[in-house]
């Protein structure tokens, strides 16, 4: 795919960027928007000349906010470009993420929420803004991570604190992110392009052989995550057909509170 819609590639020197270039949904993405993006991930990851990726949003109000709900209707997304067990292949990009040699910086403006959340969980290292806002809300919205959003998250802050964010559906400040792992660094928002940029600049000058081994070696430890996530989401797409999963997206809509239990039998 040469011509992109959603995304921005860029590449400058040895570090390619790929951009969610969706600022007026707060770059949540829709089916083609994760296809572009794992198209972009391959062109970068394979790319010999490429010693470094960074991985962000358009825009100075979101990272990612998750899947574009107003792409959502009854379980499965209208785009021609649906795939993957949920109508999106999202478990094809997160495993692309994990799988390309190179190290993968998320670059973490405003906010990274839901699925956005899960992709700075799972790039190799995460770099904040001083205004970004992590946290998840499937239980609030009737959806759930059930595989590297949760088990893999448990692996980067702890299972209790994995649990509570999934449980709670709070919201966490740059500083509270980086006090539990989710995060790398914090730099105030001026800043943040250009220590990033610094970030990689160490990076490029690595060894890309022994990056990437060492790469395959942390991944090989939480490789049973990907045989759950795959198993899982085949679960998530039979519960995203029932009224309770959709009783979220409807409150959404209608603006209030869901009501889950009349549904809950």
């Amino acid at each position: 795919m040469s011509n992109f819609e959603d995304i921005l590639y860029e590449v400058n020197g040895r570090t390619a960027t790929i951009t969610i270039n969706r600022p007026k949904k707060y770059n949540a993405f829709r089916p083609r928007t994760v296809v572009e993006l794992i198209d972009a991930f391959q062109r970068a990851g394979w790319n010999k000349d490429i010693g470094s990726i960074v991985f962000t949003g358009a825009g100075g109000k979101a990272f990612c906010t998750g899947g574009d709900q107003s792409d959502h209707a009854g379980g499965q997304y209208g785009d021609n470009d649906a795939r993957g067990a949920v109508g999106m292949p999202v478990e094809e990009l997160h495993s692309v993420i994990r799988d390309v040699p190179k190290p993968v910086i998320a670059k973490v403006r405003g906010y990274a929420i839901g699925g956005g959340n899960v992709f700075a969980t799972l790039c190799d290292m995460t770099i904040a803004s001083d205004n970004a806002i992590f946290g998840q809300v499937g239980p609030k919205m009737g959806s759930v991570d059930p595989g590297f959003g949760t088990a893999y998250l448990a692996r980067v802050v702890g299972e209790k604190k994995a649990r509570e964010i999934w449980y709670m559906c709070k919201r966490y400040s740059a500083e509270e992110a980086l006090a539990m792992g989710l995060a790398n660094a914090v730099y105030p928002d001026d800043q943040l392009d250009a220590e990033v940029q610094k970030w990689c600049d160490e990076l490029n000058k690595r060894s890309p052989t022994a990056i990437a081994l060492a790469k395959k070696s942390f991944n090989a430890d939480t490789e049973s995550i990907r045989g759950l996530s795959q198993f899982a989401l085949q679960a998530v797409k039979l519960y995203y057909w029932t009224e309770e999963s959709q009783e979220g997206v409807k409150a959404l809509n209608e603006k209030r509170e869901p009501d889950f239990m009349k549904f809950y039998k």
